[in-house]
């Protein structure tokens, strides 16, 4: 985009007109998103939507094709990525398999400071090791910090990734798809915590990436719909999370409810669509 030279320092993402293509076939966009430092969003959408894709742009793992891409104030494309790599906490089902499963997972978590996984030559002090218990205690997985990462659950696993997204204090925490392959217990627990993750002033400007409206925890600010990488609605969670939307967006007709303040969603059954079994 001609002229554009800066962001709103109060904005942690801006993408303007953003396109990803690849092979002639366009993944994401064009789309638009801002998100401010005390916003948390809800990335939601089906299988091929583009919600990984548009998570890679917001890490700085990606480029546009086209468009302005700005990251805590930063352009894309004219920014060393190392810059931001302390600066965006990520998570995702990508880096755990990257984690050596007999690496401890207190070095799991300190290890973020350095931005590499596996610990090698690196020095850490008193304050980094200090840092990654209250990492850990965050999500609830400090009695893990001796374990072994490869003899974790599954949602353990998920919550240890978490607090080493959050060791180096990030101004921008991206989590693509927590809760996938959590029981339901896993689920809810990883939930819980990041409710009172998204209740703390002090945290940063999440995005979380699901297929589930189930998986939204409260204190959730804000939604972003995608379908086949264009947007179908944006803005307010209470305005843009509804039934009509989600249809658009999964191309079947859902019925959403409101439980003390989690979303469910379900199939709608269409009228006459029920029919009495023969005798």
């Amino acid at each position: 985009m001609v002229g554009v030279t800066d962001s709103d320092p109060d904005l942690v993402i801006d993408f303007r007109d953003v396109t990803v293509v690849r092979g002639g076939t366009t993944l994401v966009g064009p789309l638009s998103w801002q998100v401010e430092l005390d916003e948390r969003w809800v990335v939601i959408g089906p299988n091929g939507a583009g919600k990984t894709t548009l998570l890679r742009l917001a890490s700085a793992e990606l480029y546009p094709t086209t468009g302005t891409a700005f990251v805590l104030a930063e352009r894309l494309g004219r920014v060393e990525v190392r810059e931001l790599s302390t600066r965006v906490g990520v998570t995702s089902a990508a880096l755990a398999e990257r984690v050596p499963a007999d690496e401890v997972v207190s070095d799991v978590v300190v290890s973020a400071g350095y931005s590499v996984l596996g610990r090698w030559r690196e020095q850490y002090d008193d304050v980094d090791r200090e840092q990654a218990v209250e990492s850990l205690e965050t999500m609830g997985a400090e009695h893990l910090a001796e374990r072994r990462f490869g003899t974790l659950s599954e949602g353990e696993r998920k919550r240890v990734l978490i607090a080493r997204a959050l060791m180096t204090d990030p101004e921008l925490l991206l989590m693509d798809e927590p809760a996938a392959g959590l029981d339901l217990g896993g689920r809810e627990e990883l939930v819980d915590r990041l409710s009172r993750l998204a209740a703390d002033p002090d945290a940063p400007a999440t995005v979380l990436i699901t297929h589930h409206v189930e998986e939204i925890p409260n204190g959730f600010t804000h939604a972003l719909i995608l379908s086949e990488g264009g947007v179908v609605a944006q803005g307010l969670l209470s305005e843009v999370l509804t039934a009509e939307n989600l249809t658009k967006a999964f191309r079947q007709q859902i019925a959403l409810d409101t439980i003390d303040g989690r979303f469910f969603a379900r199939r709608a059954r269409r009228p006459g669509g029920h029919r009495r079994a023969a005798e």
